[in-house]
């Protein structure tokens, strides 16, 4: 028997595959459709561009009545975003409403990306940085992506070091 946050989960994750959220991934550990598994390519004209930043979702029976629980596996220096993953998103707290779905929340991760919120930060460096001297910040959170996110390139960042 199925239930009604199960039947939707089933539903967004057959969305997802139809018409992809661009630049991410998202889709279910296991049969049990409650731990998913989310990758994001860094938005271009950032400093985390080219970046592959994995994320961890975990959703519970109050699903979509309350907001999953969303956090980075991938290291990121942002200032809405902690050194254990944790998201400063109003959506993921106060903000959260059925009407949102994975696609939305999708979409509102790599907005942050695009846009931080300094006002309101996690990290309260990387929100100095972004406010006061923004190439430093860029240089920073470029670094971090190369060389936590960037499969590719971490091998040669470390080397450069």
């Amino acid at each position: 028997m199925s239930s009604a946050y199960l039947i939707r989960l089933k539903k967004e994750w057959r969305d997802l595959q139809k018409n992809p959220v661009c630049n991410c991934d998202a889709r279910p550990n296991d049969d049990t459709l409650l731990d998913w598994s989310s990758t994001i390519i860094g938005p271009i004209g950032t400093p985390y561009e080219n970046g592959i930043f994995k994320l961890k979702m975990k959703f519970s029976s109050g699903y979509p009545f309350e907001a999953p629980q969303v956090r980075f596996v991938t290291k990121i220096f942002h200032p809405n975003i902690d050194s254990s993953g944790g998201i400063c998103l109003d959506i993921l707290k106060d903000k959260w409403t059925p009407i949102l779905n994975i696609e939305k929340l999708l979409l509102s991760i790599c907005s942050l990306l695009n846009d931080p919120n300094p006002d309101d930060p996690l990290v309260k460096h990387a929100a100095d940085l972004y406010t006061n001297d923004r190439a430093e910040f860029n240089k920073e959170a470029k670094d971090w992506t190369a060389y936590y996110a960037n499969p590719d390139l971490m091998d040669v960042y470390k080397l450069q070091k």
